[in-house]
This record gives C-alpha cells, structure tokens and sequence, in this order.
C-alpha cells in the first residue's frame, strides 16, 4: 500500500490512540482454559485463626502491625507476636497507619471473633 499523502496522515495524538485502544483490546482478550480446580483447605496452623463457638472464645490481644500496638478480637487461644509483626515490618521497610479502635467487647459471630459495635 503506498504512504499517505502528508495531508491525509494521521497525527501522533491520532497514532498515540490508536495505539492505546489496541493494547487494551490485547489486554482484555486472555486466552481462557478450563476453571481451575479449588484447592484443598490448607492445614490449620498456628497463624490459622481458630473458629469460635461462642462469645466467651472471644478476647481482645494486640495482634500489632507496623507502627505498634494494634488490638483485635481473637480466639482466646490464638497465638499473637505482635514483636514478630513489627520485626518483618522492620525488614521490608513497611509502615502504617498509627491509631487502633477502641475495643471494648468482642462477639463470636460465624465461627469469627469481631469486635462488639453494638450500642451500650
């Protein structure tokens, strides 16, 4: 095919679309095989969080994070290292949010302990 005359030539912001619009339509048509098979549950282990039964399973433990002291409402015999979640904070050079809520109560609630939001 012969080169277009310079007046019939589409600009670079023209181009710069074209070339835009391509990539996505790329991006988006992924070959697709069949589902993958779901996996087996995992083994519990001692950072799997134990399943409650009722709200006395519940207490409040500082599970920490990255900037300290960090509250949760945990099964009573889940193991914490709140030192350990600082530590691997300290390593990968991460940080967050300083401030924790306030935790007054915890509830047992679909075999998960959650905090207790319920009015006074």
């Amino acid at each position: 095919m012969p080169p277009l005359p310079p007046h019939r030539r589409p600009s670079s912001l023209a181009r710069f679309a074209l070339a835009l619009l391509m990539l996505a339509t790329i991006g988006c048509a992924g070959a697709r095989g069949p589902a993958p098979a779901p996996e087996a549950p995992a083994a519990p282990t001692a950072d799997t969080p134990k399943r409650c039964t009722r709200d006395a399973d519940c207490v409040v433990k500082d599970i920490g994070n990255c900037c300290g002291y960090y509250p949760a409402c945990v099964h009573r015999d889940q193991p914490v290292d709140p030192e350990g979640v600082r530590r691997q904070c300290r390593e990968q050079g991460l940080s967050s949010i300083c401030g924790f809520p306030e935790i007054t109560a915890c509830t047992c609630v679909d075999g998960t302990c959650r905090a207790d939001e319920s009015p006074l």
